[in-house]
């Protein structure tokens, strides 16, 4: 930073963001516990709260707010390969090309998740899915079986975040935790306030996630 350049603090996240990203935090350690300790009810209706949760945050990161928005942060393999090389790019405020891949990458890991949670029984066949029913035994027998293999790959993903975390902190002298938890950040004075999402729309994003985890949680009825 040179001498000549002022500061200005600038909301970063708003509240739809961080309110996922806590969620998702709390969550994950919840359904491994109660998968691991035979909770299944309790399980499967967390998985149906986090099947919500996604829902809105893909919702809002197509309509929302600028820093939400995948159209904002995902850039092709020549913008990818450029960060990596160091090669500056134009500011702007968000995530850098490889974290907002790595937030489609957890998104995706966790849809097929829910996914899988949702059509799976357990090994006696005394607790399923809500969506069970549709997919044979066979079926819902190898989804319990993916559920659990999956779920290894989504904590590796939550490793490489939390290492991401620690080098931007130690090495590059950036916090980026603080601003998921007020939404604000001090930025120089070359980086404009991004466009702030409606409440309309985040509402409207809201009543369909709830909607659709609660149809999915009633198993899906036609009728």
């Amino acid at each position: 930073m040179t001498s000549g350049t002022s500061l200005r603090t600038i909301r970063l996240w708003d509240w739809p963001v961080r309110l996922t990203h806590w969620s998702f935090v709390m969550l994950l350690p919840a359904m491994w516990w109660t998968g691991e300790n035979g909770d299944l009810s309790r399980h499967i209706l967390l998985g149906e709260v986090f099947l919500g949760l996604v829902v809105f945050r893909v919702l809002w990161g197509l309509v929302g707010s600028q820093t939400a928005r995948f159209s904002a942060f995902l850039k092709g393999p020549r913008g990818v390969l450029s960060y990596i090389r160091g090669i500056p790019g134009p500011k702007r405020p968000g995530h850098n090309p490889i974290g907002g891949w790595s937030v489609v990458a957890m998104l995706a890991l966790l849809a097929v998740q829910i996914g899988l949670g949702l059509i799976a029984q357990d090994i006696d066949a005394l607790e399923s899915g809500p969506l069970s029913h549709l997919v044979s035994y066979e079926t819902s027998d190898a989804a319990r079986e993916w559920h659990h293999l999956l779920f290894n790959g989504i904590l590796v993903l939550v490793a490489l975040h939390i290492c991401a975390i620690l080098f931007y902190l130690f090495v590059k002298r950036d916090n980026l935790v603080r601003p998921m938890v007020s939404g604000d950040k001090v930025v120089d004075d070359e980086i404009d306030q991004p466009r702030p999402g409606s409440a309309i729309t985040a509402a409207a994003c809201l009543v369909i996630a709830v909607g659709l985890a609660w149809w999915v949680a009633l198993g899906a009825p036609t009728g």
